[in-house]
């Protein structure tokens, strides 16, 4: 197990840049946590106590409004790191955190981080560098929701997956494994469940997408197009 979350962790964007080493220091204070779907992992104002990696299942990050409305702004998913804010700084959790599905995952408490921080200064450039691609994500969603139309904000979604699963050289009409129901990818975007319907079938229609089940061929061209970035 320890060779093959060493190989886990080589692939996430905080501990990617890890010499093998390091990463199997990482892997040995790491312990096993599972959560059934639906089960909530923590809440917004917790302590901020582990971070996990996502071995299998996906989850929802979100956030409440006063009048009780959710907006989810992450899915992670197999491969992906969540918690580490209020891991990094000790302070409250951020935000909701959610099974959509069955999870398992892997925990790296705030202790043994501060722990392997101080022997390997390359982890602290590689949290820093982690931190500041949370930044850019969370200032392109945020102008995505409050200026631009849904049917754009669902091309630059799914653009993002393009090139998550396959890099940044997708390919012309690369398959992506979409594991979201419409009412979380709704959430996501910030739209209700109708309009982003009427937004899979409007991108259907320019052709930027065919819909096969779980699955998503996509044009990446026309996407780039709709999405403003081509």
């Amino acid at each position: 197990m320890a060779t093959d979350l060493t190989d886990i962790l080589a692939k996430t964007h905080l501990f990617g840049s890890l010499s093998p080493d390091v990463l199997k220091q990482v892997a040995k204070q790491m312990r096993p946590v599972g959560f059934g779907a639906g089960q909530l992992i923590f809440e917004r104002g917790d302590e901020g106590k582990d971070m996990y990696v996502v071995l299998k299942g996906r989850v929802r990050l979100s956030v409440l409004s006063a009048e009780g409305r959710e907006l989810s702004f992450g899915h992670p998913g197999p491969g992906d790191v969540f918690g580490e804010i209020a891991t990094f700084d000790g302070g409250p959790r951020t935000a909701h955190a959610t099974a959509v599905t069955k999870l398992e995952m892997m925990a790296l408490s705030r202790t043994a981080f501060d722990t392997l921080l101080t022997t390997n200064p390359p982890l602290a450039r590689a949290a820093l560098t982690f931190l500041c691609t949370r930044l850019r994500e969370a200032d392109n969603q945020f102008e995505s929701v409050a200026l631009h139309r849904i049917e754009v904000r669902l091309a630059r979604f799914l653009l993002t997956l393009v090139r998550q699963q396959h890099g940044e050289d997708p390919g012309e009409r690369p398959t992506i494994t979409f594991g979201l129901s419409q009412s979380e990818l709704a959430l996501h975007l910030g739209a209700s469940r109708p309009k982003v319907n009427a937004a899979l079938m409007l991108l259907e229609e320019r052709e930027a997408i065919e819909r096969r089940d779980a699955q998503i061929i996509c044009n990446c061209d026309t996407l780039e197009d709709i999405a403003g970035e081509g």
